[in-house]
């Protein structure tokens, strides 16, 4: 696949956002160029667009008169709303839209369309930032490459992240995210990939959905609106994902580990906290590929990252050799050596089941004479499964002979615990704590060197606040 044209920035002017929009220029010069766009007066930089953005909480029309006193060379506020940004007779910019969140999506969409960039486009219940992140770095190798930032992925995120393509880069390397339905099919429509890579299917956000099919076929949104000139990287070790892929328009790639795949992993070998190793085979070859990311799971990410880079010619030697060189993203099975002795796992970003058993699996891959500790934190938006689905990583913690085991949070994180006792770890081997700071109190008293703690819970849970205690106490 070529990559995207060389060619100017695009310039924000005023009447281009407004048309963009589908907005109405009310005030200020149309000529007026912006140097980017921002939906918050804390972050705001001199000569930004304003966007008012409208939620549940909040009405960013109220801060419209605050972002020009910060210098906004424009702001876009709903129709009737330009008073809210007085004063304009400094020659200050003032769009009107129908829809502040639908105009930002509809910027973010044309600068998409304008730029010509490439856009690759990943989903998946866990991995998405990893593979995000493991194929831009791949992708740099040849070509001018940006991501989104952070977890920019959802139908504000997404966009705003978009509008950088105004710069032109080559190609572009974005995630999408989810927890109800259509919102898949809100960013495929605002994105529009020219490649779609679908990770896997797993528990998370289960609260929102009538079961894990319900959640595949909100993932299988990322099809629509593909043409024959589409490809979509799908993992094939996945059932519910294979019983989709007929959907498709476009071209299937495959990737896999247990499973025959267009690019495939063997001779796997998991070293627990110190990577993983593997013969990665593809249409065009086979190489060695080892790599510090942990866990079967991790590899599975480099495998979609490798099917992407071949869909732009990168050479698989070069896969090869930058996968050595890969680091996790923040929180996201980091492994922190202590000077203590001490080997902390911090995937203290978020959590589901499907990762909490990954997680435990390179914990019990760990060598031999470690003493292995877990600090779990409870596992949000299950749903009614909740309590069933925290008992199922309660006896996979026993089954991977973790020594000691930390829940913490609610009655989820309580049945965790005692599922972890009813499966044979000794009871005073396993306690469950309310809150993350308890927790790290009592982590932090009783670890010693030698120990490897994996600390991994939902965002909301706050397990990075024991990570942070170990780096403090025991760093």
């Amino acid at each position: 696949m070529t990559a995207g044209p060389e060619g100017p920035a695009l310039r924000l002017t005023a009447q281009w956002v407004a048309g963009a929009m589908g907005g109405v220029l009310v005030a200020g010069d149309p000529w007026s160029e912006f140097d980017g766009v921002s939906i918050d007066t804390r972050t705001l930089a001199a000569g930004d667009l304003f966007i008012a953005i409208r939620g549940e909480r909040f009405d960013g029309t109220a801060f419209a008169g605050t972002a020009i006193e910060k210098g906004a060379a424009g702001v876009v506020v709903p129709r009737g709303s330009a008073a809210a940004a007085r004063p304009v007779d400094e020659g200050r910019v003032v769009i009107e839209v129908e829809d502040t969140i639908r105009a930002l999506q509809a910027l973010g969409h044309t600068i998409r369309r304008e730029s010509g960039t490439k856009v690759v486009a990943i989903t998946g219940s866990a991995g998405k930032t990893t593979t995000k992140e493991v194929a831009a770095e791949f992708l740099a190798a040849r070509y001018r490459v940006v991501r989104n930032r952070g977890n920019f992925n959802n139908h504000i995120g997404l966009p705003l992240s978009l509008v950088e393509l105004r710069q032109r880069p080559e190609i572009a390397v974005v995630e999408l995210g989810m927890n109800h339905p259509g919102e898949i099919s809100t960013l495929v429509h605002v994105a529009e990939p020219d490649v779609r890579v679908w990770t896997n299917v797993g528990e998370a956000h289960l609260g929102f959905f009538a079961s894990v099919d319900a959640i595949a076929d909100a993932k299988a949104e990322i099809f629509e609106g593909a043409s024959s000139a589409t490809t979509l990287v799908a993992n094939a070790d996945e059932d519910r994902i294979v019983a989709r892929l007929g959907r498709f328009r476009g071209r299937v790639v495959t990737f896999g580990i247990e499973r025959a795949a267009d690019v495939s992993a063997s001779e796997v070998v998991d070293r627990g906290i110190d990577g993983t190793s593997a013969r990665i085979t593809t249409g065009r070859g086979s190489v060695e590929l080892n790599t510090p990311l942990i866990g079967r799971g991790n590899l599975a990410n480099v495998l979609a990252a490798t099917a992407v880079a071949e869909e732009f010619d990168i050479p698989l030697a070069t896969v090869a050799a930058l996968a050595a060189t890969l680091r996790p993203a923040a929180h996201r099975g980091d492994v922190v050596r202590l000077t203590s002795g001490i080997t902390v796992i911090d995937d203290s970003y978020n959590a589901n089941p499907t990762a909490m058993r990954r997680a435990l699996e390179v914990l019990a891959r760990t060598e031999a004479g470690r003493r292995r500790i877990a600090v779990l934190g409870e596992m949000l938006e299950l749903g009614e499964r909740g309590s069933e689905l925290h008992a199922v990583v309660g006896r996979a913690a026993a089954a991977a002979d973790v020594n000691v085991l930390l829940t913490v949070g609610g009655s989820g994180a309580a049945a965790m615990a005692a599922a972890a006792i009813a499966s044979g770890m000794p009871r005073n081997a396993v306690r469950h704590f309310e809150s993350s700071v308890d927790a790290a109190d009592a982590a932090a008293a009783m670890v010693t060197a030698g120990d490897v703690v994996l600390v991994k819970g939902s965002r909301g849970v706050r397990t990075d606040v024991v990570v942070d205690r170990l780096k403090a106490e025991r760093g």
